[in-house]
């Protein structure tokens, strides 16, 4: 008979070492020191501050060599790192990058090497510079003009090193500002490389008036092909949402040029609503994730009858509900609204594995995003997936039975030790994660429907603990306003209702509108039909399909 003993390695030790100091110092009495005592304490505790991420990025890029992010059921490093350790993404992004300018190095044929920034990676690891140092350092190396050779990078790296042990971050940052210029006083040469590497565009976050604001650079041929467009439809008379019959193709009139009061911002603004709402009009966009490309609001009739309120687009864009109505106005939008709406008449069950457009539709208004814990990813940016049983074990295609996720999060859906997907009793899509990624964490994720923290469902049951958690048709939510909703993420009942479900507007042009079973609440505006540009036909020319599961 053999008897296997697993024996502690040196790293095991070291660390319960480091651990069982750690409580020792906790338990010590700090009042009996005097000044000098505490101050060199202090200086003890700074400099192991400082020391501790050298070890931290040696057993992370260890652990790169050993695995990789799919084999601990993650997308990316970033999620292994900011799932494990509950840090943000940017907190991952910083470690991943230090790691691989500062942690050690290994060739192809394993031959060890040393760090890229090898001066700033000993001088932490001896406790001379901080995070701070560190984060100058990189920054300003990275700074670095193309043309410099890599010995004198290596120079460059030394000098600030010498200096950032004797001085603090601000007195660093400004002396790699003065070695910079003193570097390169003419400044880049101008050259398609550099240029194609500073160019972009990107909308910031809206702000509490719902405004965006845009920041970027153009190239020459990008800042040409605008220059002509807005010379057209940023002209004076031209997109003017102020006239009665705004002037959009030909030639305003001089009524239109002189009643025209607003400046070159505005117009230049205004012009791109209307070049955009063009290119969503043309039907030459194609399909995205199985729909037509086109804005998809979700709202509710209560705030469209009431004219207040806010509409949530697919992309996660706030809209005040008087711009939605607007929107609606025009061709190639679909309105989503719902009012004791229910699922029921969404069901596809094994006909066909891929989603239809008013599943898609359905699915959007409720979930609003990726579901999975942690994704920012709107509607637009998600797929179709099986979330209680995945199609190819026998799943049906039913709106209940399906939710959002975006690709990458679609991809990571294993039953062998990968993410799996459930509905639990109140039609919530819990994620759970692999064994490696498993710390507590939540299960829902609420970014898209913040609003569901807020109003908690009433009368909540826990659920059949002989059954697997999964949607049910027939179990009816609380009728009232503040019920946790599934169809819509904002005041509605449940996608579970038993009343079969009706739309208000068609889906499908080829068929007649279902009439309307008699309700006390009144009928949905009419506003807008989306039926003029979506069909069942189109999800069988899906260009991006859902993935099975």
């Amino acid at each position: 008979m053999y008897v296997r003993i697993m024996l502690a390695t040196p790293v095991d030790v070291a660390v319960a070492g480091l651990r069982a100091a750690y409580d020792a110092l906790a338990d010590c009495d700090l009042e009996v020191l005097t000044r000098p005592e505490l101050l060199s304490v202090l200086d003890e505790l700074e400099t192991l501050s400082c020391q501790l991420p050298v070890q931290w990025r040696r057993a992370l890029t260890r652990l790169q060599t050993e695995t990789t992010p799919n084999e601990l059921g993650a997308k990316s490093w970033k999620d292994v790192l900011r799932l494990r350790w509950r840090i943000s993404a940017t907190e991952a992004n910083r470690r991943l990058a230090e790691a691989a300018e500062l942690g050690p190095r290994r060739a192809l044929t394993g031959q060890p090497l040393a760090p890229t920034l090898a001066a700033t990676a000993t001088a932490q690891g001896l406790g001379l510079i901080n995070g701070e140092h560190v984060k100058v350092l990189r920054e300003a190396i990275r700074r670095l003009p193309g043309f410099v050779d890599a010995l004198t990078r290596e120079q460059f790296e030394i000098d600030l090193v010498r200096v950032a042990v004797g001085v603090g971050p601000k007195e660093l940052k400004d002396t790699a500002e003065l070695r910079l210029f003193l570097l390169d006083q003419d400044g880049p040469e101008p050259d398609d490389t550099e240029r194609a590497r500073r160019r972009g565009f990107s909308v910031g976050n809206q702000g509490r008036d719902a405004m965006s604001a845009l920041t970027g650079n153009l190239t020459p041929e990008a800042r040409a092909i605008w220059e002509v467009i807005f010379a057209k439809y940023a002209a004076p008379g031209m997109c003017n949402p102020e006239d009665v019959e705004p002037c959009t193709s030909g030639t305003p009139t001089q009524a239109q040029i002189d009643n025209d009061h607003r400046n070159l911002a505005q117009r230049q603004h205004d012009a791109l609503i209307v070049i955009g709402r063009i290119a969503l009009m043309s039907g030459d966009l194609g399909q995205l994730n199985g729909l037509p490309v086109s804005v998809i609001i979700r709202t509710t009739l209560k705030e469209l009858e009431s004219r207040a309120g806010i509409g949530v687009t697919g992309g996660a864009t706030l809209l005040p509900i008087t711009d939605v109505i607007r929107m609606a106005a025009h061709a190639n939008h679909h309105l989503a609204v719902f009012d004791q709406a229910t699922g029921s008449a969404l069901e596809l069950f094994r006909a066909r594995r891929t989603a239809s457009p008013a599943q898609r539709i359905m699915l959007i208004a409720r979930d609003g995003g990726c579901t999975k814990p942690g994704c920012t990813v709107g509607a637009y940016g998600s797929q179709v997936h099986h979330a209680t049983t995945d199609w190819a074990h026998g799943g049906n295609t039913n709106v209940n039975d399906m939710t959002l996720a975006c690709g990458p999060d679609n991809r990571l859906v294993d039953n062998d030790n990968g993410w799996t997907t459930t509905i639990n009793h109140h039609g919530d899509v819990e994620w759970h994660p692999p064994p490696h990624l498993d710390t507590g964490q939540t299960r829902i994720n609420y970014h898209h429907r913040p609003e569901l923290l807020l109003h908690p469902p009433n009368n909540q049951h826990p659920p059949n603990e002989d059954e697997p958690p999964q949607s049910n048709a027939s179990e009816p939510l609380p009728n009232d306003d503040t019920a946790k909703p599934t169809i819509v993420a904002r005041d509605t009942e449940s996608i579970r209702d038993t009343e079969p479900f009706t739309p208000r507007t068609p889906i499908d042009d080829a068929k007649p509108p279902p009439s309307e079973p008699d309700r006390d609440t009144p009928h949905t505006p009419e506003v807008f039909d989306p039926g003029q540009h979506i069909g069942d036909d189109q999800a069988n020319e899906d260009e991006n399909p859902e993935r099975g599961p």
